[in-house]
């Protein structure tokens, strides 16, 4: 799927809204493990109480690795069951390099036919260049998670020097950092450098929910790109707020939403407790895209 295909999808629905499939077999309601396929039977139905309010998919591959052999028959029908007009995301986070980014990428692009996968860009360019060979599918680079450890290697700061020897520098107390004029976060450094190895286009970079306040310099940085949301929901992120800082005039957002609908209800209804769900975020993303994608 391009990028004028997605945002065309985006106003049609007045959504920008994507179900996290994160479907945990120990949470799905107990009459449906009398089904053949479990964990096929409840993505089923979330997907056809939700499709008409979401514009994509992400299973989160974990979910169905832990299964086995099973698991990975179970994704492989979830994602031809998915309809061709929704963006799907093999939520896998892979980051290797070489031949082995190479098969990751027929893995998902080729063998279960994905719109785009996540990558850890910590091994560099060797990690993205292989899945990028691949026309008109997508990478998704990790930039700033939702979770508390994000800052531990994030955050941390790019070209400044540390100084622990007072006396090479009488002004500055033992163990002092020195800034430099280009001094970044590491978050930051990813973002600018991965310019070079792909456009709006082809790359979409993470970004959580729950980083409110670096929306709007990321969006500066990158104002073209798509950025995928995790965090919203059951996480607490701020859905206006994002939106707000972080849209731009082709809404340039996917906010994505999982527990919150997936565990709506464990009953008989949880089907129809997920499409209320995913019906009340996307009325909210209507009115958001009017104020700030008008």
């Amino acid at each position: 799927m391009t990028k004028a295909e997605l945002f065309s999808h985006i106003r049609a629905k007045q959504s920008y809204l994507c179900v996290g499939l994160d479907t945990d077999i120990r949470k799905i309601p107990a009459h449906l493990h009398r089904a053949a396929d479990p964990v096929f039977e409840f993505n089923r139905q979330i997907i056809d109480a939700t499709a008409d309010h979401c514009v994509a998919y992400k299973p989160n591959t974990a979910f169905y690795e832990a299964l086995g052999a099973k698991g990975w028959e179970s994704l492989q029908k979830t994602i031809g069951y998915i309809p061709k007009t929704h963006f799907t995301i093999a939520d896998a986070k892979r980051g290797d390099i070489g031949n082995t980014s190479g098969l990751y990428a027929r893995a998902y692009f080729e063998q279960m036919d994905f719109d785009a996968v996540t990558v850890a860009p910590y091994m560099g360019s060797d990690s993205l260049m292989p899945l990028l060979e691949f026309a008109g599918k997508w990478v998704v680079l990790l930039a700033l998670t939702s979770n508390a450890g994000s800052a531990d290697f994030q955050r941390m700061l790019t070209n400044c020097e540390l100084f622990y020897r007072p006396e090479e520098n009488p002004a500055l107390a033992e163990g002092a950092y020195v800034f430099n004029s280009d001094t970044k976060t590491l978050f930051q450094q990813v973002i600018e450098t991965s310019q070079k190895w792909a456009g709006a286009e082809r790359m979409m970079y993470v970004v959580g929910a729950t980083q409110t306040g670096d929306f709007a310099r990321i969006r500066q940085w990158i104002p073209a790109h798509f950025l995928l949301v995790p965090g919203v929901g059951a996480q607490g992120g701020d859905l206006a707020a994002i939106s707000k800082a972080g849209m731009n005039a082709e809404c340039g957002l996917l906010v994505n939403a999982s527990r919150s609908i997936l565990y709506a209800s464990d009953g008989d209804d949880f089907a129809e407790k997920a499409a209320s769900e995913a019906r009340k975020l996307q009325r909210q993303m209507a009115a958001l895209l009017d104020r700030y994608c008008g």
